[in-house]
């Protein structure tokens, strides 16, 4: 989940509608942006708007082709964010992605080091095709996806604020891919399943995309203003019953939790920061909505980004030919019925 990357003083309830306000105005016209060169994908563009809004990072999973990249590039670009792009491979190296210490030497011959900063040193990292690199490569973004600096040669290096990971995965080549480790996967604050797009959205993708001239995208708002929409969505009120559904189903996704779908199904489930992550995205997404609180229904129409990788199929499960959205889809319906 990670720290806070800014600290502001609480708004009273006059101040907190008028800030929403605002922020509601910003959100609505970044999404006008979005759509004049992202077409369809609502439900996309929204998951990885969430996860930026909320403070976090995203893994978006789809096939090739279905505009990952330019999402990220455009969200980039809409929200004022410093962008830079990693095309995650079989021999990239970790001081690939943060950079290494070089040996300078003065006019009188001394030798001294200088730490030269590598692609992480921006707002919003592009970890394309992720799941290329190797382990060692893949755990060089731990430490900043969680603390929002790097340790080189034992100096401490503090990443931009703020700074957000978006990386891109292809589900179906398996040969030449390593699975990212379960660790990594808990950073991510949410999974972006990247489907086909529907039959009108994939008209106007021939239509506009094919021409002499391609929409591009502008910037609507910046990174001081993002990270105050983000400090709003963390002041935003929880009431009792939405904390409580929040518990509920992530503690259900757990084996051993009293679930017995679940202890049949699943061999580990999601640790505390799903449920920091609910909290989270459940506030951006009332405000995303225009409303000052979460829901109930916030958490349930959360629970499939935010919990399917924080839990991994047990062996029967899979030889049923299950999958964790299913078991998911499960404590959904059976949390609506209590």
């Amino acid at each position: 989940m990670g720290v806070t990357q800014s600290v502001t003083k609480p708004l009273d309830e006059k101040a907190m509608v008028q800030s929403a306000e605002r922020a509601l105005e910003d959100i609505a016209r970044i999404r006008s942006e979005i759509a004049n060169v992202i077409f369809g994908q609502d439900d996309v563009v929204e998951q990885a708007l969430l996860s930026i809004l909320s403070g976090g990072h995203a893994l978006l999973v789809g096939v090739p082709g279905l505009a990952k990249t330019k999402l990220v590039v455009t969200l980039g670009t809409v929200l004022g964010l410093s962008a830079s792009r990693v095309q995650f491979t079989p021999d990239l190296m970790p001081s690939d992605i943060i950079g290494s210490e070089v040996m300078d030497q003065d006019e009188t011959g001394k030798r001294s080091f200088r730490f030269v900063r590598g692609p992480i040193f921006t707002q919003l990292l592009m970890a394309d095709e992720i799941n290329r690199a190797s382990p060692r490569t893949q755990s060089a973004l731990l430490q900043a996806m969680q603390e929002y600096h790097v340790t080189v040669a034992g100096a401490r290096n503090d990443l931009p604020a703020p700074f957000h990971v978006l990386a891109t995965q292809n589900p179906l080549e398996q040969e030449g891919t390593y699975p990212l480790p379960e660790a990594q996967l808990d950073r991510f604050l949410m999974q972006v399943d990247v489907r086909y797009p529907d039959l009108s959205a994939e008209r106007k993708i021939l239509l506009e995309t094919t021409g002499v001239e391609e929409a591009e995208a502008e910037a609507v708002i910046d990174a001081a203003r993002l990270q105050e929409i983000q400090a709003l969505i963390r002041q935003m009120p929880v009431s009792e019953s939405v904390v409580d559904a929040i518990l509920d189903l992530v503690r259900s996704a757990r084996p051993g939790h009293g679930n017995d779908e679940t202890d049949k199904h699943i061999s580990w489930g999601p640790g505390p920061r799903a449920g920091q992550a609910m909290m989270l995205c459940a506030r951006a997404r009332a405000l995303y909505d225009g409303r000052l609180a979460p829901s109930v229904d916030d958490v349930r129409a959360l629970a499939e980004p935010v919990l399917q990788h924080r839990m991994a199929l047990s062996f029967a499960a899979r030889a049923e030919g299950m999958s964790v959205r299913d078991v998911i889809a499960g404590l959904v319906r059976s949390s609506q019925s209590t």
